[in-house]
């Protein structure tokens, strides 16, 4: 059974940093597409990033492009957000999801392994 389990989340200062992880069980990460998305109250979730092997590129959504990085430790079974330049409209809670097939954007339709979440709060 595959598992899920993200770390990392918090309070921060606007324009200050955070990582966010997310290890994986039940599976090696490099088989999997790796996500994070996010979601406010009264919002859609919005799929932030992904990444796979099967893709040259990690995916950014237009709203954490040049500030969030993707990124993927097969050692450690574990996916990373390095999260910099926060702004208080990334608060969300963030969950780490996981899909078997990548498409050219995050979708939750993909999604077979979702997270319990992680809560980030940017202020400013």
């Amino acid at each position: 059974q595959v598992q899920l389990v993200e770390s990392g989340g918090g309070s921060v200062q606007a324009g200050g940093s955070l990582t966010l992880s997310c290890v994986v069980s039940g599976t090696s990460v490099s088989k999997l597409c790796m996500a994070w998305f996010r979601q406010t109250p009264g919002k859609e979730r919005e799929g932030v990033a992904h990444i796979y092997s099967g893709i040259e590129m990690p995916y950014y959504a237009d709203s954490v492009k040049g500030r969030f990085t993707i990124s993927r430790d097969n050692a450690k079974n574990t996916v990373y957000l390095q999260m910099n330049t926060l702004k208080p409209e990334d608060t969300a809670m963030y969950n780490c999801a996981a899909g078997w097939i990548c498409g050219p954007v995050p979708a939750e339709s993909r999604v077979n392994y979702w997270g319990q979440g992680t809560q980030v709060t940017v202020s400013s």
